[in-house]
């Protein structure tokens, strides 16, 4: 029972990251601005918090190591959120969502340098044609593609470069902490950025208090939140080559198709071409073999 188990997270996943990355921007659409949309999130992962805690009854870690690792994973991560909800207002979620889908780029990098582990062959395939990839996104090419500007694509790479820090420091403190413990942060460092975003809130502006915006938002955002949560679980039953792929890869095509489906608008050549790059570039990295597979197998 306990083989299948990471299956189930790892596709619930799959399908909450997908559904929501392609929905994201729907309450900021009818008026409920992004910023507010942030606070909703950060709510949104105290029901998964408050589980994940009582499944390990209650037993926090509170070692200086830990909240200090705890707080850079949950800093990162919430700071990728508020930066991604003003992304999704710029740019469409086909184009975003793989972007920030190559973040392994950057931690096979930041491990290379600071944990002195190696890439593989398909690692170093996977960061080629990602390179490959970036440059394409923003180049709309002859055929008069929809020119969203380059703001969307900044925001992406920052967002992007957020969570793959955000990533090589779950791998390092992935000796030291559980899984419920890191969750335990990652929410605890989202509400204490809400007053950030309600200071960029412009209140003169009018907002829609109704089910369209802020109920819509917290439906939308407790996809990520319980995903987050059943990715922790999937790491935990199952094995990151196997995993990771679904999630890095896997969510950010269902997003791209999702989205595009609901605008009925297909990229330029160019940017199609960029997108299937990225997906091909996200699957080689996710499935980058661990440096250390007996421990790796020990942990799950």
């Amino acid at each position: 029972m306990k083989n299948r188990l990471w299956l189930a997270y790892a596709i619930t996943t799959t399908v909450f990251w997908g559904i929501w990355g392609a929905f994201i921007s729907l309450p900021t659409e009818n008026g409920f601005p992004e910023t507010l949309g942030y606070c909703v999130w950060a709510f949104t992962m105290i029901p998964p918090a408050i589980y994940a805690l009582k499944r390990i009854n209650w037993q926090l870690q509170y070692d200086a190591k830990s909240i200090f690792y705890g707080s850079i994973i949950g800093f990162l991560g919430a700071g990728g959120q508020l930066i991604l909800f003003h992304a999704v207002t710029t740019g469409p979620a086909y184009l975003i969502f793989p972007v920030i889908s190559l973040s392994p780029i950057l931690t096979i990098i930041l491990s290379f340098l600071f944990l002195k582990e190696r890439a593989t062959l398909l690692g170093g395939i996977g960061i080629f044609i990602a390179l490959i990839a970036i440059p394409l996104f923003d180049y709309a090419g002859p055929e008069g593609a929809t020119d969203y500007g380059i703001s969307w694509f900044i925001l992406s790479l920052l967002v992007m470069a957020a969570w793959a820090v955000q990533a090589f420091f779950m791998k390092l403190s992935n000796n030291t902490m559980h899984a419920e413990s890191i969750f335990f942060y990652m929410t605890v460092t989202g509400l204490l950025l809400i007053p950030i975003a309600v200071f960029l809130t412009d209140f003169s502006a009018p907002i829609n208090w109704g089910l369209d915006g802020p109920y819509l938002a917290y439906a939308i955002q407790s996809l990520n939140a319980v995903g987050v949560l059943c990715l922790v679980y999937a790491f935990r039953y199952g094995k990151a080559i196997v995993v990771s792929p679904m999630a890095n890869a896997g969510a950010p095509l269902m997003t791209a198709i999702i989205a595009m489906l609901l605008l009925g608008e297909i990229p330029g050549s160019y940017r199609l071409a960029a997108i299937i790059l990225a997906i091909i570039a996200a699957v080689l990295l996710a499935i980058e073999p661990d440096s250390n597979p007996k421990k790796a197998d020990e942990q799950n």
